[in-house]
């Protein structure tokens, strides 16, 4: 059951213009063209509205030998396993494992288009990113695979000093990614594209 507090934050002028929006376009579904060599995953941008100002969570991954994303800046998710029946499953089990956040507390909104990562070094996937409403006042606890949370106010990623770059060298090759800065982090990648997108939907 929905508090009397997040129906009022579901009112707020960006996460009402941002729920109306999804639900009235098509999101782009790359999974009915994937091919079999593509594994699935989900992410779930998660918002909450603290003293009437929307903010934006993110998790920093936990250092971790032999993972692509190791210490990156990102949105809880992961992979689709058998036993999930659908993405969204995939999105909420995932956010629940990884913070002890039950997104049924919360709202669900809808989605965003599917991704798939553009670093060749990556493994092949297709993301599929959910976006939620959660109360201001939840708490986490982080298991093994978070180092750290972060709530950013949608105003500092919209500002202009928030943008930055995050260079990769790939084969010898130097990459150049746009990313937010979040503290002393770089939000950048398959992350980046997805807020990129979130702010679109909210300011377009």
């Amino acid at each position: 059951m929905r508090s009397l507090g997040l129906e009022r934050d579901l009112r707020q002028a960006d996460i009402a213009r941002l729920s109306q929006r999804l639900l009235t376009r098509e999101p782009l579904d790359a999974t009915t063209v994937a091919d079999t060599s593509r594994r699935l995953a989900a992410v779930a941008a998660v918002l909450r509205v603290a003293d009437e100002v929307p903010e934006l969570l993110f998790i920093r991954r936990a250092d971790k030998d032999g993972d692509p994303w190791s210490g990156h800046m990102a949105f809880p998710g992961g992979r689709f396993e058998p036993h999930d029946d659908s993405l969204e499953t995939t999105a909420i089990r995932e956010t629940r494992e990884e913070l002890s956040l039950d997104l049924r507390q919360g709202q669900l909104l809808g989605r965003l288009d599917d991704l798939a990562p553009q670093n060749p070094t990556l493994p092949p996937l297709i993301i599929r990113p959910f976006v939620a409403v959660v109360a201001p006042d939840v708490t986490f606890v982080p298991n093994v695979e978070v180092a750290a949370t972060y709530w950013v106010p949608l105003n500092a990623l919209r500002d202009d000093t928030a943008r930055a770059e995050h260079i990769l060298s790939v084969d010898g090759v130097r990459a150049r990614f746009p990313g937010y800065r979040v503290a002393e982090h770089v939000v950048w990648g398959l992350t980046e594209r997805i807020v990129r997108q979130l702010l679109s939907l909210i300011d377009q």
